[in-house]
């Protein structure tokens, strides 16, 4: 990035018939948005104007053939494709689908190719994108595979991180899927981004049970103490400030997790279900351990109020902001492990 350019935040669009374009236009219909970044979106201007008109929104829209062309001070539209797309507000549809691996497609390879600083995805129907191109679970996997780094899912808001050792995983395959190796893994990454991306010196991370009281010294399933805190122990051996297996159950009403600076959670709805209750509209999944910076809103396509004009845009303007936060941060974090003793001034 150039020093007199602002930081430069690509934006894939999404399930067209979903609300991924309510929630970018209305997000940067304040144009005080702008004095903070510029958005560079991979889709169609005809198309964004088309949403833009229908949610009734009066921002500018600058169309561009390649994202190098962004203009600052612009809301900036690359334009993927030239045809017509016909929307259906809230359908299911594999030509839609197409579309929105488009637009993941280029802004994946402008962030890789460094013309865009930091992405933000709208939301997508993991159905209908699978094609042979796409055949993932979601961003996440899909990114793992084309950015270099090694992926990991954490849900992040003001109060809360919360990290998973497995993501779109089974239920009944849960248990098999955690080992030794996945553990030291996962928290490996998740210290590494805690003091890269989000300025902890010193991160203190818990991880819950795998079993309802996290197996009740081996009465509910002998993971816990076969698997999860023999890991934990060398885990602490080496240093690193690591605490667990907690009970799930009482963890998050118990306000616990204040006490540390992330939690790992075993599974997918064991973590994220107290998360989106206790931060939705304000949580961002952001994926760590990549090389890259990624973020998107904590909600999916919304189909059922898609083209009604009724979608909160707060998480995704915070997955903006959050993705400007850690671009600045790993800059600092950068400049300062390369010369500790004098801190340079951060780009803005």
């Amino acid at each position: 990035m150039k020093k007199e350019q602002k930081i430069r935040i690509g934006i894939s669009i999404g399930d067209l018939n979903g609300i991924g374009s309510e929630v970018v236009l209305k997000t940067f219909e304040d144009s005080r948005m702008l004095d903070f970044c510029t958005p560079v979106v991979f889709a169609n201007n005809k198309l964004l104007t088309f949403f833009k008109r229908h949610y009734k929104l009066s921002l500018n829209i600058q169309g561009i053939d390649s994202p190098e062309k962004a203009i600052d001070g612009k809301f900036n539209v690359v334009n993927v494709w030239k045809e017509n797309v016909k929307v259906n507000f809230g359908q299911e549809d594999k030509k839609i689908g197409e579309y929105a691996f488009k637009s993941l497609e280029a802004a994946t390879e402008a962030l890789k190719e460094n013309k865009i600083d930091a992405l933000v995805t709208a939301p997508i129907n993991k159905n209908v994108i699978q094609s042979e191109k796409f055949n993932f679970p979601g961003h996440t996997d899909y990114l793992a595979k084309t950015l270099e780094g090694n992926s990991l899912m954490l849900m992040i808001s003001d109060q809360l991180k919360v990290g998973l050792l497995t993501d779109h995983v089974p239920v009944k395959n849960v248990a098999e899927v955690i080992t030794p190796e996945l553990i030291t893994k996962k928290v490996g990454i998740i210290e590494d981004t805690l003091k890269k991306d989000f300025r902890v010196r010193k991160p203190k991370i818990a991880i819950l049970g795998i079993n309802p009281h996290s197996g009740d010294n081996g009465v509910i399933g002998k993971e816990d103490e076969e698997v999860l805190k023999p890991s934990i122990q060398k885990i602490n051996d080496k240093g690193k400030l690591v605490f667990g297996p907690f009970s799930a159950d009482s963890f998050f009403g118990s306000k616990n997790f204040k006490n540390f600076d992330a939690v790992i959670a075993a599974y997918h709805d064991q973590g994220l279900i107290p998360f989106k209750t206790l931060s939705f509209g304000k949580g961002v999944n952001y994926t760590a351990g990549l090389k890259k910076i990624r973020t998107s809103p904590d909600h999916g396509t919304a189909y059922e109020i898609a083209g009604k004009g009724e979608a909160d845009f707060r998480s995704f303007k915070e997955a903006v902001f959050s993705a400007l936060e850690i671009f600045k941060n790993r800059e600092e974090y950068q400049e300062l492990t390369k010369n500790p003793l004098k801190k340079q001034s951060k780009k803005l």
